[in-house]
């Protein structure tokens, strides 16, 4: 993808950047940021500070009070607990949802924001950060079987016969490495993850991951907007 800059955890889009600062507010609307996150082992701070873990870097980054202040909300966050495809092996699964393309960037000027962001740049060791829209909402936040998340390039969506929570369309790469992506599919499954996996991997470059919710309103998240 062109006009990339590189982050300490990923490369910048600055071409889809660059269409939010031109995008009329008349267009503009809420969207779903899908954080894939991997941490560094141990936390890299610049002022040399030891014995913190990227997790717990990442933990203490927790940006409530910014989000909060540009009215946006976390939806979900998720520790992975099996990665059975794709490369890199994720930690965490996070989605912030925005009320515009206008407050995201909003966030980035706060001077609030800039202070946590110290402890993300030395807990992250790569993130790939989507733009997404919602495009189905089948089920509810929470209920039985595993919770799976499917990230493909394209192809048929994947789909389970246990329902899905909530597919995303994925606008762009806010934030990543040159690959792209067209959706984020979450499923709650009781079939064998192999068989999704198999379906995932015919759509060409895919993540499938297993997921230890402790934040899950996703599906809400959807509907209150589309109400």
């Amino acid at each position: 993808m062109a006009d990339r800059n590189e982050a300490p955890y990923g490369a910048i889009n600055w071409e889809l950047i660059g269409s939010w600062l031109e995008l009329d507010p008349a267009d503009d609307g809420p969207f779903w940021a899908l954080n894939l996150m991997k941490y560094h082992e141990v936390a890299r701070y610049r002022d040399g500070r030891e014995g913190v873990s990227g997790r717990q870097a990442d933990d203490a980054y927790a940006p409530f009070e910014s989000l909060a202040a540009v009215g946006a909300a976390i939806t979900f966050v998720g520790d992975v607990t099996e990665q059975p495809l794709g490369s890199p092996t994720w930690d965490r699964i996070a989605i912030v949802r925005y009320p515009t393309r206008a407050a995201f960037l909003a966030m980035q000027e706060r001077s609030d924001f800039k202070k946590s962001h110290e402890h993300k740049e030395a807990g992250m060791e790569f993130t790939t950060i989507l733009s997404c829209e919602p495009s189905d909402v089948v089920g509810t936040d929470g209920g039985d079987g595993q919770l799976v998340m499917v990230v493909d390039q394209g192809g048929d969506p994947v789909t389970s016969d246990d329902g899905v929570v909530a597919t995303l369309d994925a606008e762009g790469i806010i934030i990543g490495d040159e690959r792209t992506y067209r959706r984020a599919t979450f499923l709650r499954t009781t079939e064998p993850v192999d068989a999704l996996v198999t379906r995932a991997a015919a759509g060409g470059d895919a993540f499938v991951v297993l997921l230890n919710p402790f934040i899950d309103q996703l599906a809400a998240s959807i509907t209150d907007a589309t109400d």
